[in-house]
């Protein structure tokens, strides 16, 4: 059993959760821009939630000739409930991400309040120019400067090296390169990637809960090897897995090893909600076919997984994780939950066919309404990934959702008022 315990809390366990073995070498060639370790490449067919598949060797965004992808087109103009307020990212972004941090295209852009005045947002694989060569980043995170008039957009300020509250994290080398936060194995079936699913500051301390990918394997499906939380006590500039948070996607259960459980698979995508005295972790499987699960923690157990509650229905909550049943139906996708003070109610986020759904509930466990579309696909296309901001909190819900030809994020407004 103690080899178990050896390999789970390593980055090994990307191996282990498919082959049982820990016989995984990193790519040899780290990028000449990334200070956070190796950083992969080109090893095989790799991609992002937005896609099933993307050939690497194939990308070329920096002049935006890249096989099935567009250049980044205008605003989409949306009609209804919703308005388009900026691209977030890219090169048609006021931010002109991709000059100020080489961020050309993204996705993901996962906001949370960092507790003093700033929203961090955690974005998923990322390209960018650096050193005369594009480059591809698992992920990148952003501070933006937090402001509640949502109106105006969504603003960086410049990255500095060292300093923890601009822009983004970067090296003296590379001032304008926005450091990857985590980076994985990167090779083809075993981890290709680690995307950011949520993220919460608990007393100036950051978490990210992530997923590491092992494989995509259609549209909006791929499988995970685990989840796990990452920490930050720089204000993001360096991240480091805690290992005793790490949920492998096996239907196992080792007694005395707690990441390994059955139901652990319920939770390899993560969002989370501060509420009275608990955090909530909202859960779903790897894709976005699966149900929408619950658990809870006290704010300082959220590195214990020995702590956390599942919720089992009719009020009742149990420390094993293959008891949490279903608090919404399949399919669900990646989400996001907060309280909203207009409608008194929580509000939940997911997509559905292209189309961005709303739920709301009198609790954070349910139960949850009816989903209602306050984006149709038939609006636009490829929309994916809505994370509601920290600073939406009345009639005016702002959030932002990534738009898969373009790849990159926007920040969009809904009138609740409008929302039938």
């Amino acid at each position: 059993m103690s080899g178990w315990r050896m390999l789970i809390t390593g980055t090994a366990v990307a191996a282990l959760a498919v082959t049982g073995t820990a016989s995984v070498s990193a790519p040899a060639d780290a990028s000449v821009c990334s200070a956070v370790g190796f950083h992969g490449g080109d090893v095989g067919s790799t991609g992002s939630a937005g896609s099933s598949q993307i050939g690497l060797g194939s990308m070329d965004f920096g002049s935006y000739r890249a096989g099935g992808k567009k250049p980044q087109g205008p605003l989409v103009k949306l009609r209804g409930a919703s308005t388009a307020i900026q691209w977030v990212t890219g090169p048609r972004s006021p931010n002109r991400t991709d000059q100020r941090f080489s961020i050309t295209s993204t996705d993901v852009g996962v906001p949370w309040d960092n507790g003093s005045g700033q929203v961090l947002m955690a974005f998923g694989d990322t390209w960018g120019r650096c050193a005369g060569q594009m480059v591809w980043r698992h992920n990148t995170m952003l501070r933006s400067n937090g402001s509640s008039n949502l109106d105006n957009g969504i603003t960086f300020p410049n990255a500095i090296p060292g300093a923890i509250r601009s822009g983004a994290s970067v090296t003296p080398a590379h001032p304008t390169f926005a450091q990857p936060m985590l980076n994985a194995i990167a090779i083809r079936n075993t981890e290709v990637g680690k995307i950011p699913t949520g993220g919460i500051s608990i007393n100036g301390v950051q978490f990210m809960s992530y997923m590491s990918i092992h494989q995509w394997t259609g549209p909006g499906r791929w499988v995970t090897n685990y989840s796990a939380i990452a920490v930050s006590r720089d204000n993001g500039q360096t991240w480091t897995t805690d290992n005793n948070t790490v949920r492998a996607n096996l239907e196992l259960t080792v007694p005395g090893i707690t990441q390994l459980a059955q139901g652990h698979g319920r939770f390899q995508m993560g969002a989370f909600l501060r509420s009275g005295g608990y955090v909530y972790q909202y859960g779903t499987p790897n894709g976005r076919l699966g149900a929408a699960f619950i658990s809870r923690f006290r704010p300082a157990d959220i590195l214990n997984l020995n702590r956390y509650e599942y919720y089992r229905g009719g009020g009742a909550w149990s420390p094993r994780p293959i008891d949490a049943v279903p608090i919404v139906r399949q399919p669900m996708s990646e989400m996001s939950v907060a309280y909203n003070g207009y409608l008194k109610r929580f509000v939940m986020l997911s997509e559905r066919a292209g189309s961005i759904e709303l739920r709301t509930s009198p609790t954070p466990v349910g139960p949850w309404s009816g989903e209602k579309a306050i984006v149709p696909a038939t609006q636009t296309q490829g929309l994916y990934a809505p994370f509601i901001h920290p600073r939406s909190t009345g009639r005016s819900l702002y959030f932002v959702a990534s738009r898969w030809d373009d790849y990159n994020v926007m920040l969009i407004r809904t009138d609740l008022a409008k929302v039938r």
